[in-house]
């Protein structure tokens, strides 16, 4: 295997890019958008969409990144994770397996953490997703599904939704009917069908755009994805990452005449599988195999209805509205579990941690109400965008076992219970002389948990965090601008860290009195961006932005009640089992590059992150590598083909991880069975795609590749086993428009 994904490569990787020109960043506010005088636009180009007015990314002053619909259907992902491993700072952890997915973002997200998924907010057309279950993924859903993903990174997104996102947000977006509808159609179907090798996997798609008039707009999609197990570079098969999922989207836009926008929408995922692997995130308990508690039959389903509106009312510079209501409803039915063989099952005789061996149906329900209004004034040099908004959040967390548990059905690791949120927020953008630009943002949040009937507790608890921000970004010229910002914000304790009273073998009292995680954000940058550079039309954008996260009271199990051994009875401690224990600082840098041209593109990304316990001085474990991702490309645009070649190189893990060939444990870790299986990795894939223009196959659409080409065996640093070996991919879609 050619390792050249080491540290010090990659270090200087970054500073030959860097040598070629230094950077900028991204963030959801900021000054209007600075048109390209050409007409091709790199990914750096790109609109943010947030509050307020819409922003190019290379112009804001916290870093964005976005995807949109030509990446993903180029990536012909299986998982909507692997459109985001190219972004710098931006990891999936758990596994590759449709049930063990979770998201990392500049070091925050682990699969052994259960209480990471609060730490990133994760969102499907403004509605909140989130998920937590022992050994499970947090995110169930379909990349098809999709248009486009934006990545927040950092703190600063609290001001705008909500406490609590040390790491960052993610926003998905759906497909619209008019994504689809070309001037003069009233009606389109488009047929869809994707296989590839690693192993046998197979998509069929069908989406129905049809126009009402000027009145409405329809959008119908369904999906059906299955795959046979994959395979590893040696040949491995990976037990229980097959897969059979259908997913759909119905979509409804009614227009008022006057700019408003009325959208119904409902998403809906399903899979029920067989002889899953119990752990499809995390180690085992007795090996550090994730095989270690055996299997059990999981059906997960997941559901997103969304109601919106928005109208801009033009002429009226006191109105931009919006308006959302929005439900999310996921559930997890468990069956059959085979337990630990030979150890514990659901018949055993402790029954009281291990009642997860027995038949149980976990869930979340998301209710939320958003309300958002933008009031613009101008001067002679000055323009003032303020925006203003509430937003309120009930969340009901459910667990239950639904067959006979001796003489407990309760579950002590999944407490249920009730999280209310209710949120003010401003934030106000102040631009002079279309250069510099001033954002201002402060967002108060009032925080509710209530214990429901089963954890037998009745103590509730309330809180206030409030999330301040400051950014400034200065364009000094058409080439050159420099940004900074600084962001505080205070995450609340959840149900699960508050209620839980039983772990791996152990019982322990309730965590009352948490204090709230803090979080202090400092990022400063600089962009570049050139025209007409090698050719005429050509543009080149670079952005570097370096930042430092102190976090403080981090919440982690209390390490005075260790698991205890799966072969004696529980054993009782009379303390917490969370306790505020660590204080912790991430810092590093992220550079982006992207260059357009008529005939070629390239684009590149590179993350360096360190993360300390800043008590002990060791190294966090929840930080990736450093690594490099390069796209090369080429384009023939009367043809309609774009190809190319993709590398990511990742170094070896930080440096007071042993044995990076073997088993990682880094020191300072306070989670069970903490170890990574993790050592420098490179990989290459090509891509080609083919979409005319015009001609008797305009409307036809092919997307072909081949991934890990040389089949190289690798594992990705926050994974649990190996990642695919050699695939190969092809897609193709036609559409029919009436």
């Amino acid at each position: 295997m050619g390792l050249v994904a080491s540290r010090r490569n990659l270090l200087l990787a970054s500073a030959g890019m860097s040598a070629i020109t230094v950077v900028g960043s991204a963030f959801a506010q900021d000054a209007e958008p600075a048109a390209s005088p050409n007409d091709r636009l790199t990914v750096l180009e790109r609109i943010v969409i947030g509050a307020g007015t819409e922003k190019v990314a290379i112009d804001t002053p916290q870093a964005v990144s976005v995807i949109e619909q030509e990446d993903i259907d180029r990536e012909q992902a299986t998982m909507v994770g692997e459109v985001l491993r190219e972004m710098p700072g931006v990891n999936t952890s758990g596994s590759d397996r449709m049930f063990g997915q979770t998201f990392n973002i500049r070091g925050i997200g682990a699969p052994e953490a259960a209480n990471e998924e609060g730490r990133i907010i994760v969102n499907v057309d403004g509605a909140i997703k989130y998920y937590e279950q022992y050994r499970v993924g947090g995110f169930f859903s379909d990349p098809e599904l999709y248009k486009r993903v934006d990545v927040l990174r950092g703190p600063a997104s609290s001001t705008l939704y909500g406490s609590g996102a040390l790491g960052g947000v993610i926003n998905f977006t759906t497909k619209d009917a008019r994504d689809f509808l070309e001037e003069g159609e009233s009606g389109m179907l488009k047929l869809k069908g994707s296989y590839n090798s690693n192993r046998n996997g197979y998509l069929g798609s069908a989406i129905l755009a049809q126009r009402f008039g000027d009145v409405a707009d329809l959008l119908i999609s369904g999906n059906y994805r299955e795959s046979d197990p994959y395979v590893t570079g040696d040949g491995t098969e990976i037990q229980s990452s097959g897969f059979e999922t259908w997913s759909g989207l119905a979509k409804l836009t009614l227009y008022d005449g006057n700019e408003g926008e009325l959208k119904l929408s409902y998403q809906h995922w399903d899979s029920d599988a067989e002889d899953q692997d119990f752990a499809q995130t995390g180690g085992s308990l007795d090996s550090g195999s994730v095989n270690g508690f055996g299997t059990v039959d999981r059906h997960v389903v997941d559901r997103t209805a969304v109601v919106s509106y928005e109208n801009p009312f033009s002429g009226n510079d006191w109105l931009d509205l919006k308006l959302q209501a929005s439900f999310s409803d996921t559930t997890v039915d468990q069956t059959n579990a085979s337990g630990i063989p030979g150890l514990l099952t659901c018949e055993g005789t402790f029954l009281a941690p291990y009642a997860l061996f027995c038949d149980s149906e976990y869930g979340y329900q998301t209710w939320q109400l958003k309300a958002e209004n933008t009031i613009e004034s101008r001067g002679s040099n000055w323009e003032n965008f303020l925006t203003l908004g509430w937003q309120f959040a009930h969340q009901t967390r459910t667990g239950e076992v639904t067959e006979a548990a001796g003489t407990t059905t309760a579950l002590p690791y999944h407490p249920e219970g009730t999280d209310i949120k209710n949120a003010f927020y401003l934030q106000d953008e102040i631009i002079f002389n279309e250069r510099l630009t001033i954002i201002p943002g402060v967002r108060w949040e009032w925080h509710e948990l209530d214990p429901g009937s089963s954890t037998g507790v009745s103590q509730g608890s309330e809180d206030f965090a409030l999330s301040p921000k400051i950014a400034v970004h200065y364009r000094i010229n058409d080439t050159l601008a420099l940004f900074g910002s600084y962001a505080h914000t205070e995450r609340f304790p959840t149900l699960d860290e508050v209620y839980s009273t039983g772990g791996s073998n152990t019982v322990f009292l309730p965590s009352f009195g948490l204090k709230k995680e803090q979080s202090d954000n400092v990022e400063a940058g600089f962009a570049l961006s050139f025209y007409d550079l090698l050719e005429t039309g050509d543009s080149l954008q670079i952005k570097t932005t370096g930042f430092h996260n102190s976090i403080r009271d981090l919440i982690d199990a209390n390490p005075a009640t260790p698991g205890g051994s799966p072969f004696g009875p529980p054993t009782i401690y009379p303390l917490p089992g969370y306790i505020n224990i660590d204080n912790a600082e991430i810092y590093g840098v992220e550079v982006e590059m992207a260059y357009d041209a008529e005939f070629w593109f390239l684009n590149a990304g590179y993350s360096h992150l360190v993360g300390r316990n800043t008590d002990t001085n060791d190294y966090l474990t929840t930080v990736a590598p450093d690594e490099l991702a390069l796209t090369v490309g080429g384009k023939l645009p009367e043809q309609g083909i774009k190809f190319g070649w993709k590398g990511r190189f990742v170094s070896s893990p930080q440096d007071d991880c042993r044995d990076s060939k073997t088993a990682v444990v880094c020191a300072g870790d306070s989670s069970q069975g903490s170890t990574r299986y993790a050592e420098a990795f490179n990989i290459h894939d090509v891509f080609l795609s083919w979409k005319p223009m015009d001609g008797q196959f305009r409307d036809w659409e092919l997307h072909a590749g081949v991934d890990n080409i040389f089949d190289t065996q690798y594992k990705e640093f926050l994974h649990n086993e190996a990642s695919r070996g050699r695939t190969f991919k092809i897609s193709l879609s036609n559409k029919i428009g009436w």
